[in-house]
């Protein structure tokens, strides 16, 4: 484990991160969905002052409509807030940019043009054309749409420096694995019907660096990949995890019915793990003092798999390296988040559940109202959950749950994760980019 100093342009704060170079992110104070640590939690600056209450005009400083649809969620650097959105039918995607202070739109251009689009397989609702969320770097944007399209923009400008639109895959029911950056790579997953890799693109040229297929054994799945009937089984969304154990720096993946790991250098697959699920959306869970990944298997009984790692997991790790399997009440959307030793997680209808991340066993259990598909964050030593019909429940941290607060508005209804930075809360609705933080009243 690495201790790395982030000079970021307000502050200076000591974080311990998961011992890869996080050069390309660190100045962003909320530079992917899950924050400046990939895992959901805050930074301590920009947390600190964080309101617990807010209404429809309390503590919310700013609101700024949005048009059109997207499940991605804001990410944020030098004062600027990033998202993409898309057209009902997708045949126009585009990238938005916000300025954090006062909310007025600084950009809104269209990115990609599409003339074919891909119908969303009978899923028109449940998923958009812009669901995978960007990823930032000093300078730079890098908007992602799935085989639709790729780019690097100009942070200050807009402008594209670089796109591909040659990475193709049948999505079947719409892209929804967001980037990943480490040191000069960008790393795009692309579960589809018809195949299923990973690809590592320059973060200056967009040229490939790598690209690695999948080895799974799909079993009963015709190798045509026919969506009609057996699409789902070698679906998948999820947004890799990138994490060092030992020397060794790996892409943790997970596809439908294994996941796999690599080698970030070269692409060369190091393990993998079998399972029986598919549609798997949810980012891997790094234990750093337990040496343990927390896998979510996906859509078809979703299990949490821990699998104990270590500079020596090579090959089939399905029978030798598995700690514990909790079975049941697990979410398919919400990426869990851990807090010493503890991991919290929400289900689709909003059961949040404490676990031991040692052993997998509940500790708590409690019902939140309403339906969840945005992930949590932890900010501080609280909790901050969002239901899609604009329930805002603040939770403690550790083993009682206790609620805090239940701030009911329905315009804040979200699909996507929340951001932080600064001492406020980014929450994208259906029809506006909200910006909660304590008054100044």
């Amino acid at each position: 484990m690495t201790l790395h100093l982030l000079f970021c342009s307000r502050f200076v704060v000591l974080v311990i991160v998961l011992g890869f170079h996080f050069s390309s992110i660190c100045p962003a104070q909320w530079p992917d969905r899950h924050g400046p640590t990939l895992d959901g939690v805050a930074a301590a600056e920009d947390a600190q002052g964080l309101p617990t209450h807010w209404t429809f005009t309390d503590n919310v400083a700013w609101k700024t409509r949005l048009h059109d649809e997207g499940h991605s969620s804001p990410v944020i650097s030098e004062g600027k807030i990033w998202l993409t959105a898309a057209t009902t039918d997708g045949t126009k995607q585009f990238v938005i940019a916000i300025d954090e202070k006062t909310g007025e739109v600084l950009h809104d251009r269209v990115v990609f043009e599409n003339k074919e689009v891909e119908p969303l397989g009978g899923a028109q609702g449940f998923n958009n054309y812009a669901a995978p969320s960007c990823v930032l770097a000093p300078g730079a944007v890098y908007v992602h749409f799935g085989s639709y399209g790729t780019a690097k923009l100009d942070a200050q400008t807009a402008d594209v420096i670089w796109q591909r639109r040659d990475l193709k895959c049948q999505h079947f029911r719409g892209p929804g694995s967001s980037p990943v950056l480490v040191d000069n790579k960008l790393i795009l997953t692309f579960d589809g019907v018809d195949q299923q890799y990973t690809v590592a693109l320059d973060t200056a040229t967009g040229e490939t660096i790598w690209r690695t297929d999948r080895s799974t054994d799909y079993g009963d799945v015709g190798d045509d990949g026919r969506p009609l009937r057996d699409g789902d089984m070698r679906k998948a969304y999820c947004t890799p995890l990138v994490v060092k154990v030992g020397n060794q720096t790996q892409v943790l993946s997970v596809g439908a019915r294994a996941m796999q790991s690599y080698e970030v250098e070269t692409g060369r697959e190091i393990w993998t793990l079998r399972h029986n699920s598919y549609n798997a959306g949810i980012r891997p869970l790094w234990l750093t003092d337990l040496k343990l990944v927390v896998i979510n298997t996906g859509s078809r009984g979703a299990q949490h798999v821990a699998v104990k790692l270590d500079e020596t997991t090579r090959g089939d790790i399905t029978d030798s390296h598995v700690v514990w399997v909790r079975e049941h009440g697990n979410p398919r959307f919400a990426m869990p988040i851990e807090q010493d030793g503890l991991i919290f997680q929400v289900t689709d209808n909003g059961v949040l559940s404490c676990v031991d991340a040692a052993n997998g066993d509940e500790i708590r259990k409690l019902r939140l109202s309403g339906d969840y598909r945005a992930s949590p964050i932890l900010a501080g030593e609280n909790l901050y959950f969002f239901n899609e019909s604009g329930l805002g429940s603040v939770v403690q941290g550790n083993r009682d749950c206790e609620t805090l607060a239940v701030n009911d508005v329905p315009e804040m209804a979200t699909t996507a994760c929340p951001a932080v930075s600064g001492g406020a809360l980014f929450v994208r609705g259906k029809e506006f980019l909200f910006k909660i933080a304590v008054s100044s009243k």
